[in-house]
């Protein structure tokens, strides 16, 4: 089963939108995605909604994709206080993650993505090697969807890389 997590829960985000994107992209090569959105979490706690989200996202899933937005030159805090309050090694342990940077600016949340493979590594988790930082993310949607031949180029090939991983 993959997984691909929106990893804010900033309500319209540009993450949800490349989320979705992703989505497309995977289905195109005949693999179902689940999308995890954190837009309607303001907080998280070990409560019941917490343990479905668990039994139905994270604990079967074999290959997650973050799609991560920069904050502050890291990641939503919400993203991270999901994983610290998850069952770590039922959620995390030997599962394989694609990382995935979107920002406005021109790194594409490069230091976010550092920050998560160690955090990854960490956790026993198997990083995939292409991972690809999306920068001027709002240049790059139009319509909600990718409008440069080259970033959707790109984008195919970390899927296509990701799905023989």
């Amino acid at each position: 089963m993959y997984t691909i997590i929106s990893a804010t829960n900033r309500k319209g985000s540009n993450t949800l939108k490349v989320s979705k994107e992703y989505q497309t992209f995977f289905k195109e090569q005949g693999i179902d995605a689940n999308l995890l959105s954190l837009e309607e979490f303001i907080s998280m706690t070990r409560d019941e909604a917490f343990n479905k989200l668990e039994a139905h996202y994270l604990i079967p899933t074999e290959k997650f994709v973050f799609i991560m937005p920069e904050y502050n030159g890291s990641f939503p805090g919400i993203f991270k206080l999901m994983m610290d309050i998850s069952e770590i090694q039922q959620c995390w342990y030997h599962k394989k993650v694609m990382l995935v940077g979107v920002a406005n600016g021109r790194a594409g949340n490069l230091r976010g993505i550092d920050i998560m493979t160690n955090m990854c590594h960490y956790m026993k988790m198997n990083v995939f090697h292409n991972k690809l930082p999306l920068s001027s993310i709002s240049s790059e949607l139009v319509n909600d969807v990718f409008s440069h031949e080259n970033t959707i180029n790109a984008v195919k090939g970390q899927i296509q890389g990701f799905i023989n991983y």
